[in-house]
């Protein structure tokens, strides 16, 4: 008998943070307000790849009973520094949380309706 091992080990992949911008539109099991027409949600996203953030995001998002439209990339703390954001130590530590408890984190909320759209 071999003492080799039946499976390769396999090595875990980092996990880095990503800032989506996520737009919702309206589903019937929402909980957005009256006269809402959609929401945009500022997420950090942990995930080994920006793909994957996404995807969790969007899966995190639809079980919560909304409706995930697009979803657009900012990319990870380094990204965003390279691109000159400022990122201030409340975000960085929202990212941390996302991060050390592989999550999603909705930092902000922010809705939309006709009202708003006429103005």
């Amino acid at each position: 008998m071999s003492d080799k091992p039946l499976r390769p080990e396999k090595t875990k992949r980092k996990q880095d943070v990503f800032t989506l911008l996520v737009e919702l539109g309206r589903d019937p099991e929402d909980d957005l307000p009256t006269g809402a027409t959609g929401a945009a949600l500022l997420v950090y996203a942990a995930g080994v790849d920006e793909a994957e953030a996404v995807r969790e995001t969007v899966a995190v998002l639809k079980t919560a009973g909304v409706a995930p439209l697009n979803v657009t990339s900012y990319g990870t703390l380094d990204a965003r520094l390279a691109a000159g954001d400022t990122v201030p130590d409340e975000e960085r530590e929202l990212m941390g949380r996302a991060l050390a408890e592989n999550a999603v984190i909705v930092a902000q909320k922010t809705w939309f309706s006709e009202e708003a759209e006429n103005e």
